[in-house]
């Protein structure tokens, strides 16, 4: 049974669905229960009996797919724990869950049915045995948490049993306490809740309900339900919102037995760990927001006591009572005190970044005695909070981003709640974070990493979308940016995001506007003899969206086109480069619905004109000549009606984005012109089982091979007299089929003109060039790709790839494809040895290099070891799978394999492979010390496939 259950329960939790898809659920359904009830069970195999009922516990809803199915399976399931000996109390455990899991989700609790009557009786009978065996106190503890998983889906199940609860928690002195007043404070809150929904409930219901009298307690509710989905979803976070909203039970001033309930959870819950107390205080501050006749201070004990508190929850539930009871609980001190506190803990050096993260979100959001604003979403700072208390929390270059950003978002709204005047305390704190900011700038402009490069334009931002209104430090900023896009004009892209978001949130300010401006003067003003075409790439993006705000004049914009497409400045028209053209008639599409563009008519005209002459491309060409065609003949309204992509809104144009300018989206002809984003990936490259990359780099120089090697020539002086040509085996190959992806659209099962372009994540690799398909048939087998790879370093890589293709109807089409990650392993080559060696001469060669390497002193030459537990059988069989090609050595001698990797440019990795009495031992030598992780986390992964498959 073991062996074809593992299997099929396997099978079922990797893809539940396809599994059913050869059976059916109500069958396997019936196997399962069979097995469990099967007499001749061996309940001592715990771990069998467990794994059976895994589908149960994990996917109910697919085996059970009715209510009655679910009753059903429930009444068989009882009847197993009735069967199954006292004594195997983890499958007894197990049994309790599934039936919880079977029960709850099949909608028989909300029903009540008859099952989940039975089954509530069984998990009390359980709960209320007496007894100090630890067997049924795991039991007992288990079918605590199955009441507490009912009742927190179905509020109010248990309220007849309250009392019952209540005596449990109360006679319970053992590690049970803490379920067993979980369970009873989630049953109170729960109960309480249900009397503010019953018209004119008051203090007798609730002394009747706490006292068990549930007649009494519901007599003005006789046929009410229980509570649905909506209320559980109000009951998950009653406080959570304004508290006006929060149900109320009116009781007056008569409260004792509820008070004294409370008293006594409270007074035991330094018993519980911190989860449990935070859990409980969160249900007990709901109770008595619920219960006016409760006044909160009967928390001031507990609140005495948490107030030092070190446990991020217990912080939380704190908050908590604050935002609920303010004032009524809190007095002035204890407020300046948790502010203080919240304050040392958000730069305690000892606590992580999340947990700083968090406390200074608290900050952002406390709940004051006295809220001046009630504005739930906006962040407001306590008035408690002076520059002075907030001082310690000023950002620093050595935070780490996350930290740094909430640190600057804190500090910018304390400067800007006290005002910027004059050169007082308040001044100097806008000054330093200007200063902050500035040095992130510098570090940025000195080539810092992506994630600097991200943080300091999400730190500007956030400056500016706080203390915009300082005017010196926004026009500095705009200046040192400027000169920041000057060395740097890849961050084009992020300045450009900046712009758009400042813009955006910022309606009120023209900083954007000025930046822009600012921007188009530095690019059309700059020298064109340090022009590089990267450069210009960037500046024509940066133009483009210069050229989108009306109230910018653009004529030194129409000056720089006509500068660098004249033969006499550049030779960018003779080049023909696609993307450039397609970037010019991307700034001329937006100077043509252009507010001023009657006075950019006649140099505008100039440059298209010259496009459609010169230009090297002759898809540029054609749509220079369209759009200089338009122009001239249509009215300024028709042109912008034509051509434009949205609506103007105050001064910029809100387009649609686009990934080509050359056309709009719109109807009949501009519809064409456009290249159209796809929603998902059309298509992928899988890689496919090629030859051996290697034998493509055996080429050797015709001179060399027509030399013989010399007595007294060594192996290693023979080999690397190969690279002084430096492109000698220099590029690995790698194959690939292009092949659909997706769910089937018709619209691209015939593709045509693929162009696969490829960007690079790293600097491993030379930059690769893009790679034209004719065309991809979804009916026809895929087309063979060769991707060439020239490394720097033979590390393993990631591809960003995209693809402009057309369909049949002829329109054009860009798309994302699936990242390409190449491995480490994808590298390794056959030794590029000349031609006329034999085996005798590589394995010389192997011995001098390694010998070298064990002996020369190069920082960049190392050795180590890798040890594993192979048998002999397995270690010939992972040898021929993966190092065969790659073997030196003679396959017949099993008592060491010698393994050469060469990886281009000229980086090498020897391996001798040998058992010792211990385990195999892997000695390896490389002239690259880096690859030697990159190594062996591809021996572990390899030799560990090797141990599970020969165990």
């Amino acid at each position: 049974m073991a062996a074809n259950w593992s299997e099929r329960i396997f099978a079922f939790s990797r893809s539940p669905t396809s599994f059913l898809s050869g059976t059916t659920a109500e069958s396997f359904l019936a196997e399962l229960l069979r097995e469990l009830r099967d007499d001749r069970a061996n309940y001592a195999d715990a771990f069998v009996l467990v794994f059976l009922l895994s589908p149960l516990c994990e996917h109910p809803t697919l085996l059970c797919l009715t209510h009655t199915a679910g009753e059903e399976t429930a009444l068989e399931l009882m009847s197993v724990f009735a069967q199954c000996p006292s004594k195997f109390v983890e499958f007894r455990c197990h049994l309790l869950l599934a039936l919880t899991s079977v029960l709850v989700c099949t909608s028989c609790v909300s029903r009540q049915s008859r099952a989940s009557q039975d089954f509530l009786d069984l998990l009390l009978d359980v709960a209320q045995v007496i007894g100090v065996d630890s067997a049924l106190r795991s039991l007992q503890a288990t079918a605590c948490e199955c009441l507490r998983e009912m009742e927190a889906c179905c509020p109010g199940l248990l309220f007849q049993h309250l009392e019952l609860l209540g005596g449990l928690r109360q006679r319970e002195t053992s590690r049970l306490h803490q379920a067993y007043a979980g369970l009873h404070s989630l049953v109170l809150r729960n109960a309480v809740y249900h009397l503010t929904r019953v018209t004119g409930a008051g203090a007798e219901h609730l002394k009747a309900l706490l006292g068990g009298n549930t007649s009494v307690a519901w007599e003005a509710d006789q046929d009410s339900e229980l509570m649905n989905n909506k209320d559980s979803t109000i009951l998950s976070s009653l406080i959570l919102g304004p508290m006006d909203t929060v149900p109320t039970l009116q009781t007056g001033p008569d409260c004792k037995e509820l008070r004294l309930v409370l008293s006594s959870l409270l007074e035991d819950s330094y018993l519980l760990t911190p989860l449990c107390q935070a859990a409980l205080l969160h249900r007990l501050i709901e109770l008595v927001a619920m219960v006016p006749g409760i006044p909160p201070a009967v928390f001031r004990a507990q609140l005495l006591r948490l107030l030092g508190t070190s446990e991020v929850c217990l912080l939380h539930s704190i908050l908590l009572m604050k935002c609920a009871f303010t004032d009524s609980l809190f007095s002035a001190e204890d407020e300046a005190f948790i502010l203080k506190r919240l304050v040392v803990l958000s730069q305690h050096p000892l606590l992580s970044p999340a947990e700083k993260l968090f406390y200074m979100d608290c900050i952002l959001h406390f709940p004051e005695n006295r809220p001046i604003s009630c504005g739930d979403s906006d962040e407001t700072l306590p008035v408690l909070l002076t520059p002075r208390l907030a001082s310690p929390l000023v950002p620093t270059v050595f935070n780490d981003s996350a930290t740094m950003l909430a640190r600057l978002n804190l500090l910018c709204l304390v400067y800007l709640e006290e005002g910027d005047e004059g050169d007082g305390e308040e001044g100097r704190g806008v000054a330093y974070l200007y200063e902050h900011l500035t040095s992130l700038l510098q570090i940025v402009k000195n080539g810092g990493s992506r994630e600097i490069v991200v943080t300091f334009f999400r730190a500007a931002f956030l400056f500016l979308f706080h203390l915009h209104v300082v005017e010196r430090c926004s026009n500095s900023l705009m200046e040192k940016l400027c000169e920041l896009y000057l060395h740097n004009t890849q961050l084009a892209p992020h300045l450009i995001n900046l712009a758009d978001q400042t813009q955006d949130r910022l309606s009120q300010s023209n900083w954007a506007v000025g930046l822009l401006t600012a921007l188009q003067r530095v690019i059309t003003e700059a020298p064109l003899a340090q022009l590089t075409s990267q450069a210009l790439h960037w500046h024509l993006k940066m133009l483009a969206r210069v050229a989108e705000e009306g109230e910018i004049p653009q004529h030194n914009t129409l000056c720089f086109l006509s500068r660098i497409i004249t033969p006499s400045s550049s030779s960018l028209c003779a080049s023909g480069e696609w993307r450039l053209g397609n970037s010019l008639l991307g700034v001329c599409r937006r100077l043509l619905v252009h507010p001023s563009l009657d006075s950019l008519l006649l140099p505008l005209a100039d440059v298209l004109q010259h496009l459609a002459c010169r230009y090297g491309d002759t898809d540029v060409q054609d749509h220079a000549r369209l759009y200089y065609t338009l122009l001239t003949t249509l009215s300024r309204e028709k042109l912008a009606g034509v051509l434009a992509q949205g609506v103007i809104e105050g001064g910029r144009q809100v387009k649609k984005r686009s990934l080509s300018c050359i056309g709009a989206e719109g109807e009949g002809l501009t519809s064409m012109l456009t290249i159209h984003q796809t929603e998902k990936s059309i298509f992928k490259l899988v890689e496919v089982n090629s030859e051996l990359r290697g034998d493509a780099h055996q080429e050797f120089d015709l001179k060399l091979n027509e030399m013989e090697t010399s007595p007294d020539e060594t192996n290693t002086a023979a080999y690397r007299a190969q690279f002084i040509n430096p492109d000698f085996a220099s590029e690995l190959t790698l194959t690939y089929q292009l092949t659909h992806v997706g769910v089937q659209d018709s619209r691209f099962d015939q593709l045509f003109s693929i162009r696969l372009h490829f960007n690079l994540t790293d600097d491993h690799y030379e930059e690769l060039s893009d790679i034209s398909v004719p065309c991809l048939f979804r009916e026809r087998l895929p087309p063979i790709l060769m991707l060439t790879l020239k490394p720097k370093q033979p590390y393993p890589t990631t591809l960003h790839a995209s693809a402009i293709f057309t369909t049949q109807d002829g329109l054009s089409w860009h798309t994302l494809l699936p990242d390409i990650h190449v491995s480490f392993q994808q590298a390794f080559m056959l030794l590029p040895a000349p031609i006329n060696w034999r085996q005798s001469n590589k394995l010389c060669l192997f011995e001098e290099l390694w010998d070298e390497i064990c002996s020369e002193s190069r920082a960049d030459c190392a050795t180590s070891l890798f040890c594993c537990q192979l048998k002999e059988v397995a270690l010939v069989a992972l040898v021929k799978k993966h190092f065969l090609p790659f073997l030196i050595s003679d396959l017949s001698n099993k008592e060491e394999f010698k393994v050469l990797f060469f990886l281009p440019p000229q980086s090498h990795v020897l391996v001798k492979i040998r058992s010792e009495e211990d385990a195999v031992h892997f000695n390896i030598a490389t002239d690259n010390w880096q690859l030697l992780s990159h190594i062996s986390s591809y021996l572990l992964t390899i030799t560990s496939a090797h141990e599970d498959t020969h165990s």
